[in-house]
C-alpha cells in the first residue's frame, strides 16, 4: 500500500484503509496481541486557535499545546458530561498553565509567565526542559461531574523531564497503571495561507498507550499465546516509544494509519472517534452574572477610566464592557 493510502475502520474496530485524513480527533484504541489500550491525538485548528488567542512567546506556546493535547488524551475517556481540568502551578517562569476539556469535546487554555524570564531563557537558548521552564511544582487533574456531585483530583509532582513524563508518573500513582505517554507540538507552514492570512500555524498530536486491565484494576485475561503479561506490555510499550514527532503532527497521515504503522502485527483495533474543538464557554451573560453578585458599590469600584468595567477572559480574550445601567435596581446594595 502507498504511503498516501487512507483508512477507515470496520463494524467489528479494525481498520480498513480508505478514509479521510482528520485533525482534531481523539481515536481510542485497543492493541489486543499486546494487551494495550490508548488514545491517539491529532489537533489542527482546535490547538492553533486557542494559541492564536494569546500573544505567547513560542516557548510558553510550546508548553501550552502540550498541555492541550494531554487534556485531551485524558479528557476523551470521561463517560458523563463534566469537565477535566489539567493545572499545573510552579515557581518557575511559567507559573501556571490551565486547560479544560468539557464533555464531549470542547477545549480552552491559558497560561501565566514571567515575561522577562522567559525571555532570558529564550535568548539563552535553553532546550525545552521541564525543570527550566516550569520549575518546581505539581500538576493537578480535577473531574468535575456538575453542581451536585464532588469533585475528583489528583496531584503529582513534576519531577520529570517533560508533560508526559509526568502523566506517567500520574497515572502510575493514581491508578497503578503502567502507561506511555508521548506529546510533540510545532508550528506547520502552510505555503497557501488560509483565510486568516497566517502561513504558520500550531499543530500537536499526542500518543497515550496503558496497559489492558479490567474494571478492578487487575490484568484481563488475555489469549494463551499471550499469557506473559510483562513481555505483552513491554512489547506495546518499546512500539509505542517509537513514534516520531513529524509522525504525530502530520496532517497528511491517518491517525488511522500511524496506529496501523505502530501496532499492524498486534491486531489493532480503534472506536468511535471523539472531535474535539477549540471553544471557550464565557459570554456577556455569564460574566455580566458573576458581576450581578457584587453590589453596586463594589462594581463601581471597578470602573476603569474608560467608565466600564473590563473584563477580558484569561482562556479566550474576549474582553467584555459593562456600566451601572447593564444592572437592575435589584442587584445586590
Amino acid at each position: 500500500m502507498s504511503e498516501n493510502d487512507q483508512s477507515s475502520v470496520s463494524d467489528d474496530g479494525y481498520i480498513i484503509l480508505d478514509s479521510e485524513v482528520t485533525d482534531d480527533v481523539v481515536l481510542p484504541f485497543q492493541a489486543d496481541g499486546a494487551g494495550a489500550r490508548g488514545r491517539l491525538t491529532r489537533l489542527g485548528t482546535a490547538v492553533d486557535d486557542i494559541i492564536a488567542a494569546h500573544d505567547y512567546p513560542d516557548s510558553v506556546s510550546n508548553y501550552l499545546g502540550e498541555a492541550i493535547a494531554l487534556t485531551a488524551l485524558i479528557g476523551a475517556s470521561l463517560k458523563f458530561d463534566g469537565k477535566l481540568i489539567l493545572q499545573t502551578k510552579t515557581d518557575g517562569p511559567i507559573s501556571m498553565i490551565v486547560v479544560d476539556y468539557t464533555t464531549p469535546g470542547e477545549l480552552r487554555g491559558y497560561a501565566s509567565f514571567n515575561k522577562a524570564a522567559v525571555a532570558d531563557l529564550e535568548a539563552q537558548g535553553v532546550e525545552h526542559e521541564l525543570g527550566s521552564w516550569l520549575g518546581r511544582g505539581y500538576m493537578a487533574l480535577t473531574v468535575d461531574q456538575g453542581p451536585d456531585m464532588e469533585r475528583y483530583q489528583g496531584i503529582v509532582a513534576l519531577e520529570q523531564d517533560n508533560l508526559g513524563l509526568v502523566a506517567e508518573d500520574y497515572f502510575q500513582q493514581s491508578e497503578q497503571i503502567p502507561s506511555l505517554v508521548r506529546l510533540h507540538v510545532a508550528k506547520h507552514y502552510n505555503a497557501d495561507a488560509s483565510s486568516d492570512g497566517k502561513n504558520w500555524h500550531w499543530r500537536a498530536g499526542g500518543l497515550l498507550v496503558q496497559y489492558l486491565t479490567s474494571e478492578g484494576g487487575n490484568p484481563v485475561e488475555m489469549a494463551p499465546a499471550f499469557e506473559d503479561i510483562e513481555d505483552d506490555w513491554r512489547r506495546a510499550r518499546i512500539l509505542g516509544e517509537s513514534v516520531e514527532a513529524h509522525e504525530l503532527l502530520d496532517p497528511e497521515l491517518a491517525p488511522e494509519r500511524l496506529l496501523l504503522r505502530l501496532y499492524h502485527e498486534e491486531g489493532v483495533r480503534i472506536y468511535d472517534k471523539v472531535p474535539v474543538v477549540a471553544r471557550c464557554s464565557c459570554s456577556r451573560t455569564r460574566v455580566q452574572g458573576m458581576l450581578a453578585n457584587f453590589s453596586a458599590k463594589e462594581r463601581d469600584e471597578m470602573i476603569e477610566m474608560a467608565g466600564k468595567i473590563i473584563v477580558t477572559c484569561e482562556f479566550c480574550n474576549e474582553v467584555y464592557n459593562f456600566d451601572q445601567s447593564d444592572f437592575s435596581s435589584d442587584d445586590k446594595d
